[in-house]
């Protein structure tokens, strides 16, 4: 289990993990389902952008356990740029619109 902690090192709650299967489609169409420790479950589907070494992906389902807060919908951009992966999560939960959630530069050592 990962944990987020306060200044002091003491456990505030879980951490948000994530797992799943992406699933590339020959016309060049994806799909993923994805599993979270926090209570919901999603299918995705979007389409691979063959001039860029980009993805991007919608929430096609969400489904939530009665304590997991409410959720329901989000939108994923991937991007290969200068040998790095770049990802951008927008998330529509607890009574907002979509808007920006996470984001990260994944660099390879």
């Amino acid at each position: 289990r990962a944990w987020i902690v306060d200044t002091e090192g003491a456990r505030v709650r879980e951490a948000a993990q994530e797992t799943g299967f992406l699933r590339p489609q020959e016309d060049g169409s994806l799909e993923m389902v994805m599993c979270h420790n926090t209570g919901f479950a999603e299918i995705w589907t979007g389409e691979i952008h063959p001039e860029q070494p980009r993805f991007e992906m919608v929430t096609d389902a969400v489904a939530r356990t009665a304590t997991a807060k409410e959720y329901v919908a989000g939108k994923r951009l991937y991007g290969y740029v200068n040998g790095d992966l770049l990802y951008a999560y927008d998330m529509a939960a607890t009574g907002h619109e979509l808007q920006p959630h996470t984001h990260a530069q994944l660099v390879r050592q």
